[in-house]
């Protein structure tokens, strides 16, 4: 409990809540594309969560507000998009404006079903895609449904080229290396009036990008870096090389030599749920906070 209240007691005033920028984002879940507790997961991490607990465990996402208008971008639809909008919504007037998303595994686009007939049976909102994600929902079902009905119309992105979204916003997706069996992976540059974010649920080891990571943390203010597995032991029995990403352990060794305030960028995010990061109260919790780095909450604002 301390450990967590000394992090949002940093983050406070680390964003200058009183002259903050009417531009936010906000982080609407943390985790890997399953959630937390998992289906079947019957050890210690997903058995005994409490209500509470599995109510801040909720699938990697961000939300986006232009200034002061209900204007809101949704960064991924995880399958939890339902409850993380109604939590955003019971903060302040939102309207969902669009949604970028980074690529088609299932926690990153599931949350789709939720605008169809079914569901929400929503009015042509604009979801922003690359090439190869826009060709796998207008060709497979039930995803093409959403356009015959027109309950969302797609619009293409280009790498590395910037969306404008107005008062100052724009958006650019670039490309990453990941598993791209269906389309394409990109993280977002999110661009704000004053300040700018990174958001990148998910990569392959960081060496295998041609672009250092440590060039965009020293271009952003704000850093959400995949977190997925804390290291090489945590999934026994599955092939580890088949799910890559950059162990916890391996992103702390790259970023040792980082200054106190490049860290202080870095939020760590999608966190599967056997990872002792979810847990505040776990000894790699503390080594990490201790090292200098932050691991992203839901319900966390960030001034841009």
């Amino acid at each position: 409990m301390i450990n967590r209240l000394i992090i949002v007691l940093f983050f406070l005033v680390h964003q200058g809540f009183s002259q903050r920028s009417k531009t936010t984002i906000t982080v609407l879940g943390t985790t890997q594309d399953a959630g937390a507790p998992q289906l079947s997961c019957e050890k210690e991490c997903c058995a005994s969560l409490s209500l509470k607990e599995q109510n801040r465990r909720k699938g990697s996402s961000m939300a986006l507000r232009l200034g002061d208008t209900a204007a809101t971008f949704l960064f991924d639809a995880s399958p939890d998009i339902t409850l993380q909008w109604n939590a955003l919504i019971q903060r302040e007037q939102n309207t969902l404006a669009g949604i970028f998303l980074t690529h088609a595994h299932m926690g990153h686009y599931a949350g789709l079903l939720y605008l169809g007939r079914e569901a929400w049976n929503s009015d042509q909102i604009p979801v922003y895609v690359m090439p190869r994600m826009k060709t796998f929902i207008e060709d497979n079902a039930p995803w093409e449904q959403l356009l015959v009905l027109e309950n969302i119309r797609l619009k293409q992105l280009e790498s590395n080229r910037a969306i404008p979204l107005g008062l100052g916003v724009k958006v650019t997706p670039v490309l990453v290396p990941h598993r791209d069996e269906y389309s394409e992976t990109v993280a977002y540059w999110i661009q704000g009036p004053t300040k700018s974010a990174l958001y990148l649920p998910d990569i392959d080891k960081w060496e295998h990008w041609k672009t250092p990571i440590e060039e965009w943390i020293a271009k952003v203010d704000y850093a959400f870096l995949d977190a997925t597995f804390f290291d090489a032991t945590e999934v026994p029995g599955r092939s580890m090389d088949e799910i890559p990403h950059p162990f916890v352990v391996e992103s702390v060794k790259r970023f040792a030599g980082l200054s106190p305030a490049e860290k202080k960028k870095i939020y760590f995010i999608h966190i599967n749920h056997t990872n002792p990061l979810l847990n505040p109260g776990s000894s790699e919790y503390q080594k990490l906070i201790d090292e200098g780095f932050l691991i992203a909450e839901r319900g966390m604002e960030f001034s841009l």
